[in-house]
């Protein structure tokens, strides 16, 4: 049996959103919140702006973020010491160089396989790219079709919540010059490596 649609005002609608965000606690993708409203995409993402933007004006532990065509709600950052001492294993990331290193390619690269990684480094990335994937930094994004059907990999949304980028292309554009520079770097390194 079909309930006939209810008009909400933008009050209602924003008490909605939350309530549906809140109760996923992942990321929803803007057209399935839009679907559960019964309104378009655009009024449907006019109500989550105004909302985020709220959200950080007032004194709230909570933010409204955007990934990529999702939304979610998520503790603010400076709250996260206060959380800790109630969780009692919180999960901290400890990226090392090796780690910046190896995510840095990807985030990058994406898609990206292993050995393409290990063919920028000069060096074995298996242990670096587990190690992200257990961060849930990075994940299977598909195969390669080549042979042997290599893995691809990527970056996931708990990437973009960690760096605080809503999306891949919001990543900081590396120098032409400065590329150049270690580009240089590297073959020297390698080089090096090779006379050894």
């Amino acid at each position: 049996m079909r309930t006939e649609r209810v008009e909400m005002n933008d009050k209602e609608l924003a008490a909605a959103i939350e309530a549906i965000l809140f109760t996923m606690g992942d990321s929803v993708e803007i057209d399935r919140i839009a679907a559960a409203l019964e309104m378009g995409k655009a009024g449907t993402e006019r109500i989550l702006n105004e909302m985020a933007k709220r959200y950080e004006e007032e004194d709230r532990g909570i933010r409204l973020i955007r990934l990529e065509n999702a939304w979610q709600l998520c503790t603010k950052k400076q709250y996260y010491d206060i959380l800790i001492r109630i969780a009692r294993t919180p999960r901290r990331v400890n990226l090392t160089e090796v780690l910046m290193e190896t995510l840095s390619i990807v985030a990058y690269k994406q898609p990206v396989t292993k050995l393409e990684i290990e063919k920028i480094r000069g060096v074995k990335s298996d242990h670096a790219v587990n190690k992200l994937v257990e961060y849930n930094l990075v994940r299977e994004v598909g195969r390669l079709d080549a042979p042997g059907r290599p893995i691809l990999f990527g970056t996931t949304e708990e990437f973009l919540r960690h760096f605080g980028v809503d999306a891949v292309d919001e990543l900081p554009m590396v120098d032409p010059v400065r590329k150049e520079d270690f580009k240089l770097e590297a073959e020297k390194e390698i080089d090096q490596k090779l006379k050894v």
